[in-house]
Order: C-alpha cells, then sequence, then structure tokens
C-alpha cells in the first residue's frame, strides 16, 4: 500500500517516521519545507501538495492541528478521491467535524477513518503508542496492517466519528490528572515533603495515573517539555465539552479545568508547555516544584515490537 502523510508536526512526523522506519511507501507533505526535506533525504517522496497525494496514494493520512486545517487539507483532496482510496484522519478532533468530512469521502467513492492516537510524543516516536479506529469493519481490516506499523496497541471503537469521541474523553482525564497532579506536588512541598519521595509515595499508591509516571517526572526536573502546549489542551478539552453539551450531560469539573487554562494561556501564552500549568500554584505559593534526579524529557524504554488488535472485554475473540 502506497501512503502519504500530510502533517510532520511533533506527532505526525513521529507517526510518519514509524511508517518508513517500517518499510512502508511513503509520501509526505507539510507546511514547513524543512520537515519535507528531512523525510526525503530519509527516502520519503516529497509531495507538492494533499491533491498530489490523494491522487497517486491508496491511502493518505492527516494530522494536522485543527478541525480547520483538516477541512482546508480536505477540499483540496476531495476531487482526487474514488473507489479504493482511503482517507485516515488521526488528528484530534470534533466528533461532528469527522463525519461531516468522512461523508464526502464516502460519497465519492472512497473510504473514511477517524484513527488518534494516545499515549504520549515519546511513544508516537517508538512505534509504541496507541491507536484508535473508527470505521466499518472491512475497512479496519484493509488498515490494521498499516496501523500496526505505527502503533502497539490498535482498538476498533466503531463507526466513523467514535474514535475521536474517545480521544477526546481520553485527553480530558489526562487534563484531569496533569492538573491533580500539580496540585499533589505544590500541596506536598507546602507541607515540607521531600519531592523525590512524595513522587515515589504517588507512584506506589492508590494515587498513581500514567500523567504522574511520566508528566510529573518532567515538572519535577523543570523542562516541563512534552512537547504539547496550553493551547492545544485547550482545544481538547473543548471538544470534549461540546461532546457533553450534544448530549445535554452538566460537567462540573471541565468547565473549572478550561478556566484554569484560560488563565494559564493568558499568564503565559498559548504556546506554553502544557505542565507549565503548574506555575500558577508555584507563582501563588512562591514555591520551586523542582527536584534533583529525573529527566527533562519523557522516553519510550519499551522495545518497538509488531502492533496488535485489543479485543474489548466481554467481546471474545
Amino acid at each position: 500500500m502506497k501512503v502519504g502523510f500530510i502533517g510532520l508536526g511533533n506527532v505526525g512526523g513521529k507517526l510518519s517516521g514509524s511508517l518508513l522506519r517500517n518499510g512502508v511507501e511513503l509520501s509526505v507533505y507539510d507546511l514547513n519545507p524543512d520537515l519535507v526535506a528531512s523525510f526525503a533525504e530519509r527516502g520519503a517522496t516529497a509531495a507538492s501538495g494533499p491533491a498530489e497525494l490523494m491522487r497517486d496514494c491508496d491511502a493518505v493520512i492527516t494530522c494536522l492541528p485543527s478541525p480547520a486545517a483538516s477541512d482546508q487539507v480536505m477540499q483540496m483532496m476531495l476531487p482526487e478521491v474514488r473507489e479504493g482510496k482511503i482517507w485516515m484522519e488521526m488528528s484530534t478532533t470534533d466528533e461532528a467535524e469527522i463525519k461531516r468530512l468522512g461523508a464526502l469521502v464516502l460519497a465519492a467513492g472512497g473510504a473514511a477513518v477517524d484513527c488518534p492516537v494516545s499515549g504520549g510524543c515519546h511513544r508516537a516516536d517508538t512505534g509504541n503508542i496507541s491507536i484508535f479506529a473508527g470505521c466499518d469493519r472491512p475497512t479496519f481490516e484493509r488498515i490494521l496492517p498499516l496501523l500496526t506499523k505505527m502503533g502497539r496497541r490498535i482498538l476498533h471503537t466503531g463507526e466513523m466519528g467514535s474514535a475521536s469521541v474517545l480521544k477526546v474523553i481520553t485527553n480530558y482525564l489526562a487534563t484531569a490528572n496533569l492538573i491533580t497532579c500539580c496540585e499533589a506536588l505544590v500541596t506536598a512541598k507546602a507541607a515540607g515533603m521531600d519531592l523525590n519521595t512524595t513522587y515515589e509515595a504517588i507512584k506506589i499508591s492508590s494515587g498513581t495515573s500514567f500523567v504522574h509516571e511520566t508528566e510529573s517526572q518532567v515538572i519535577l526536573n523543570g523542562s516541563r517539555d512534552i512537547s504539547f502546549t496550553m493551547d492545544l489542551v485547550s482545544k481538547d478539552i473543548g471538544l470534549f465539552q461540546a461532546v457533553a453539551d450534544r448530549h445535554n450531560v452538566p460537567l462540573e469539573m471541565n468547565p473549572l479545568m478550561i478556566d484554569i487554562f484560560k488563565d494559564g494561556e493568558a499568564r503565559f501564552g498559548s504556546r506554553e508547555l502544557s505542565p507549565n500549568i503548574i506555575k500558577r500554584l508555584e507563582e501563588a505559593t512562591g514555591l520551586d516544584i523542582r527536584a534533583p534526579g529525573f529527566p527533562a524529557e519523557m522516553t519510550d524504554d519499551e522495545p518497538e515490537e509488531p502492533g496488535y488488535e485489543i479485543v474489548p472485554a466481554g467481546r471474545g475473540s
């Protein structure tokens, strides 16, 4: 299968790198010509734009920063969609928007999948990230070999749009974990606790989480670098709020989290690294939440292995 990839940023560059590393015939496009050139040097084909990719490739993957960007790219690709073509949207986007764009692809004879990833840029880099896929089962089986070259754990979530709903749900939970980890670490420091010991206490307790075991480390290092910014958090929890609003769910925590990140963006800038939301509490208390021995970046120490489908409990094999 010949694959086109549009969007070579923090996540897209790593996912497309896994495809290239695993022998997929890959063509790429990005608005940044330096990113395209770096992939061409590694063996990918540089494309002139989205229309060329859809015309020349069997499947085109988009990994873009906003629903508006995805729409703009789709309008360029749509005239080249026909039977046998597959569009795979790996961006974090809105359920309603993915369904709207996917319907255009289906009407033109192609197939459409929303397949966002979860697990952090460090796992995207090693091919060990998780991937959700929303589409009909025959299309899922066509793309599964491709997904297993980019990710470790692949979950077919149901119809198109379902993966995007689950993605924003998991990002909402990660944001809630981040905020509570920040509050826990600052409170521990204020109470005179050793932060190295605090980290381990949380890690081995019922209070641990994926976010604590990863992001708390770069918070304590002081780098706060997870290659993710406050504006992206705001986008994701805003998308989660939209899902809840459409289904008349009266959320209480998420509106507060939206306000917290709006305040963080106003104080520190929209492109500030998202773990620096802790600076709100550092400034309020005058405390420095750093400790020795923690890494500046998250790394994935799992060896790369072929991906596989996750079968939900109770579904059978």
